[in-house]
């Protein structure tokens, strides 16, 4: 981070919750939030215009929590992405070696690389000797910290009005995954897939270690529930 980067995020210490519900998982999983489409947007609106101006950092925060939302990956996964895992040529990511030691391959929207080639080229002009092998950078072309990240995403938060001052819960960066995978498996009741067939293939692009993490979801949001009974009851008067 620049001087200024990491003095404005200093300061934001003082409103943040002590218990980061991102770094130490609860014992029973968490209810999702569900972001809107129009929560995103100002989101990442928010992060563009992070202070100073002329800096990479506000181009690296609105890049990362968009990549996280159109991608479904963890912020660690994203975090962790070298330049070589992502080929903008092919529009591909090479997760490697994530929570469940597996690697895979996440394809990505023309637009979505788009803008990530207009990153990695900003990126590249600002710094005159790169000196971090990762894709996304602080300031001065070092890793991006978890630490930063949580507390730059908490002060968006609140500058949008998703979360209070000192409020110790609320939506997370990683609700931006879940939000992915709801909308994949709303799109898919939407446009009469069989969704039980497609759910390993989600697991698949998600990084699951088992289906029945990605049947989880099912539960995650009203509109779900409303297509999952649907189907249910659809099934039981063919039987009878």
């Amino acid at each position: 981070m620049s001087e200024s980067c990491a003095t404005w995020s200093a300061e934001l210490d003082a409103g943040l919750p002590q218990n980061r519900p991102d770094a130490v998982p609860p014992a029973r999983r968490a209810k999702p939030y569900i972001y809107t489409d129009a929560e995103i947007t100002a989101l990442l609106a928010a992060a563009l215009a992070l202070p100073p101006a002329n800096a990479i950092c506000p181009w690296t925060y609105h890049c990362l929590f968009g990549l996280i939302a159109v991608a479904g990956l963890r912020h660690s996964e994203a975090l962790d992405l070298r330049r070589d895992d992502v080929d903008l040529d092919q529009g591909v990511l090479t997760i490697r070696e994530t929570k469940f030691g597996k690697s895979r391959l996440v394809p990505l929207h023309a637009t979505t690389v788009a803008v990530l080639s207009d990153y990695a080229a900003r990126r590249d002009a600002h710094l005159v000797a790169p000196r971090s092998p990762y894709f996304f950078v602080a300031e001065q072309g070092g890793r991006l910290l978890h630490q930063y990240v949580h507390r730059v995403f908490w002060q968006l938060s609140r500058q949008i009005g998703l979360r209070q001052r000192g409020q110790r819960n609320g939506p997370r960066v990683h609700d931006l995954r879940h939000r992915f995978a709801v909308q994949v498996l709303t799109n898919w009741y939407r446009a009469g897939e069989d969704v039980e067939r497609e759910l390993p293939v989600l697991s698949t692009f998600l990084g699951h270690a088992n289906v029945r993490d990605t049947y989880w979801y099912l539960s995650a949001a009203p509109e779900l529930m409303t297509h999952a009974a649907r189907l249910l009851d659809e099934r039981w008067e063919v039987r009878s």
